[in-house]
């Protein structure tokens, strides 16, 4: 456990050190609309998308267990507790489905693109 707190932290401190600003500058319109934005944009949608996915394995595997052990205890009430379970996954998965659409929204949609490029003044 002491060693993934130890590599989060170095992971944590290298993403606070890669600073933009410190970056030489290369040119706002390069920068904003070129490949580097949007691989960033790439970068966070598979990540939130890899971790919600990866919390909600976990959730529905606790769910599951819970269930099976629930209906070791108690034979009778394995159909509501079925149903319970279910109902709970479903609950569970719908909050990687959300992470889905907002990683879609960031790729395709993406609503900050024009509003920086226009902050920036780099529009026609």
């Amino acid at each position: 456990m002491r060693k993934w707190m130890v590599l989060g932290l170095l992971g944590l401190v290298a993403l606070l050190s890669a600073n933009p600003a410190l970056a030489e500058e290369v040119g706002a319109a390069k920068m904003v609309t070129g490949f580097g934005f949007f691989a960033a944009i790439v970068l966070a949608s598979g990540v939130g998308v890899g971790l919600a996915a990866l919390g909600c394995g976990i959730g529905m595997g606790h769910a599951t267990r819970g269930a099976c052990e629930g209906i070791a205890r108690n034979p009778e009430l394995a159909g509501r507790l079925t149903v319970t379970m279910i109902l709970g996954i479903a609950l569970i998965e719908s909050l990687t489905i959300y992470a889905l659409v907002i990683a879609l929204i960031l790729l395709y949609a993406n609503p900050v693109l024009p509003k920086l490029i226009q902050i920036l003044g780099l529009g026609a």
